[in-house]
């Protein structure tokens, strides 16, 4: 999910995941449907730490809008 948010703030052109990425997703949901809002946490934060240090940061509302 970091990646997502950072190349979407990059604006960079996703690619395609992999079968094995969303299928480990899948697993993870099944066991735990609430998985995604701590994934998305956690990712959100990590993006906030990459760009911490560029001349531009992003706020937590642009992060979060480019989920």
């Amino acid at each position: 999910m970091t990646s997502a948010f950072v190349c979407a703030e990059l604006q960079i052109e996703p690619t395609v995941r992999h079968a094995d990425y969303i299928g480990n997703w899948l697993e993870l949901l099944k066991a735990d449907k609430r998985a995604i809002f701590t994934a998305a946490s956690a990712a959100s934060a990590a993006a906030q730490y990459i760009f911490s240090s560029s001349t531009r940061q992003p706020s937590v509302e642009d992060v979060a809008s480019a989920a």
